[in-house]
């Protein structure tokens, strides 16, 4: 037996569901339907599509995760069926922020839809922060100054590629790649171009298939603090623009 088998079989005893009715309403026979319950069969796509969209729960869930252990109730619903993760509040109401520590950078790749790996994360509150879903993600190398290898930025999770905007930085989740942070534009080809504020690193693209979840700026934690040579493009350009002008003036008093 399959966790997927196991699952779609308590999900259908907890509804009180025969495997007729539910093979009905997949569009199958209820043979069919048995040998993906029994685990003699492994569902096809549009199956497993189906059944997500039936239980309104996502396809990495059914899966990977035993839904007897998940709180399904209490699960953030997304857009077409799918399911972020559970939401955990305060007394106040407000959703907690999980942080996602470096060391479980490259873990968050195969569990950002593991319920259990994402209620493990320690957890702060920003009273700031309280429209949307938040989380807060570790920098990593020199790419998007002034930000800093053990700095954190906080995201607030967009549901689709609509919702990106031209020019902004967002955090990335990529299946190549894992946890990216980059300022993004759309090139029109079903695609992002990612670019770094450090123009020595080269912009690149992104399919949209191979993303699999973006967060949109709200805010960064610094851990140590800016020295004089934590200089951002912005400063160096307008060290420049003095330095020009210094000049300038110099050959006006000489002319």
């Amino acid at each position: 037996m399959s966790i997927f088998s196991d699952n779609i079989r308590n999900l259908r005893i907890k509804r009180k569901i025969s495997q007729e009715k539910l093979a009905e309403s997949l569009a199958i026979t209820r043979g069919r339907y048995v040998k993906y319950e029994d685990g003699t069969s492994e569902a096809p796509y549009d199956i497993l599509k189906k059944i997500a969209q039936y239980y309104h729960i996502s396809i990495d869930l059914l899966l990977s995760v035993d839904v007897r252990k998940v709180p399904i109730d209490e699960l953030l619903k997304l857009e077409d069926n799918r399911i972020l993760l559970p939401i955990t509040v305060n007394k106040d109401g407000d959703n907690f922020i999980e942080i996602i520590p470096h060391k479980a950078r490259a873990g968050y790749l195969s569990g950002y839809s593991d319920p259990e790996f994402i209620e493990n994360l320690q957890q702060i509150s920003l009273p700031w922060l309280r429209n949307g879903k938040f989380r807060a993600f570790p920098v990593d190398g020199d790419s998007m100054p002034p930000h800093k290898s053990g700095f954190y930025i906080v995201g607030r999770y967009v549901e689709s590629l609509g919702e990106v905007r031209d020019g902004k930085t967002y955090i990335l989740l990529t299946k190549n790649e894992g946890i990216v942070y980059k300022r993004l534009n759309k090139n029109g080809k079903n695609a992002l171009v990612l670019h770094s504020d450090n123009a020595y690193y080269k912009s690149y693209e992104v399919k949209a298939s191979e993303i699999l979840e973006i967060w949109e700026f709200a805010c960064s934690l610094a851990t140590e603090e800016f020295t004089p040579d934590d200089l951002t493009p912005e400063s160096l350009k307008d060290v420049l623009m003095d330095l020009r002008r210094e000049v300038r003036e110099v050959k006006e008093k000489l002319a």
